[in-house]
């Protein structure tokens, strides 16, 4: 089944291009199935393109997945115009009685902030609780995922002294996890963050456990099983020239920025960058949709209970 967007939405004609399945409106009203529910709150500034790259990894299950895009209510970002947040998305307080049998936040530019001095902090606090009432499985991505941790475990994040840039292997810890099913013993997924999480800050007791680390760059992905979450401090769902657009903004604004660590065929900024993690980021979505699909209620009003008071 493809995934269900808004018929207007500028990803539709890219997954198109990409042979992505994607329904229109009009053909999911007559099909007498209940698609998953699945939020994306979108904190990054290019929403046009994290939209996008999401959506990609969302629309390849087999599964009809209808998507929602939510926005922060008094966040204005300078990189997407109003007219695109007012025709597709809606902010929290627009959703915030619904149910979804998913839930994806995002990363956002503002890792060096302590978490409270970050404006949209207060809205941010109250999102993640209601995501433990309405939500039946959440999954948080790079910033989004650290402010998680921190809210739900006071896991703390640390700057690093020279930013977490490029493509690194990853071990798989956890071969018999649901998510982590088909997935090779190491793979390559991209980091770019000046701040990381540490195993040995996991408190005990917390449930939760390391799925995948790199022995660079940390853990890189948490599962919390009695609170149905995933965080996810890297970004796997970043598109083939996603590290060579930071990369070359960086170059052209005078940032001190080092090339990609093992992005570019040897280490060669003037040649193509090439995608080595692309499958198992379908991987890892098709496997969290799919755990979803199999223990979420079929009565969407059923879903999402406390299944974890915050600390």
């Amino acid at each position: 089944m493809p995934i269900k967007i808004p018929d207007e939405l500028p990803a539709r004609e890219v997954l198109a291009r990409e042979g992505v399945s994607v329904m229109d409106e009009r053909t999911a009203l007559r099909q007498d199935i209940r698609p998953l529910q699945i939020g994306l709150l979108n904190l990054m500034p290019n929403k046009m393109r994290s939209e996008t790259q999401f959506a990609r990894l969302i629309g390849t299950t087999p599964l009809q997945v209808e998507l929602t895009l939510v926005r922060i209510g008094n966040h204005k970002p300078k990189n997407t115009s109003e007219d695109h947040l007012i025709a597709f998305y809606q902010t929290w307080e627009e959703i915030a009685a619904r149910k979804f049998d998913g839930f994806i936040i995002t990363g956002a530019p503002v890792e060096l902030l302590p978490f409270e001095n970050v404006t949209y902090w207060d809205e941010l606090t109250r999102i993640l609780d209601w995501t433990t009432t309405n939500v039946h499985s959440s999954f948080f991505i790079c910033w989004g995922a650290m402010a998680a941790a921190w809210h739900f475990h006071r896991l703390p994040k640390h700057t690093l002294e020279k930013k977490a840039f490029g493509v690194f292997r990853h071990r798989n810890n956890a071969p018999a996890s649901p998510y982590l099913s088909g997935f090779s013993d190491d793979f390559a997924i991209p980091v770019s963050r000046w701040t990381e999480v540490r195993s040995a800050d996991i408190p005990p007791g917390s449930g939760l456990q390391v799925l995948m680390e790199s022995d660079v760059t940390g853990p890189c992905l948490l599962t919390e099983p009695t609170g149905n979450r995933l965080y996810m401090f890297n970004h796997i769902e970043y598109d083939s020239i996603s590290l060579k657009e930071e990369y070359d903004r960086d170059v052209a604004a005078g940032v001190p920025i080092e090339v990609p660590h093992d992005y570019y065929p040897y280490d060669d900024p003037s040649r193509p960058p090439l995608n080595r993690w692309r499958s198992h980021a379908h991987l890892l979505f098709g496997n969290w949709i799919n755990q979803m699909y199999q223990t979420t209620s079929y009565e969407l009003e059923n879903v999402g209970t406390l299944q974890r008071a915050r600390p």
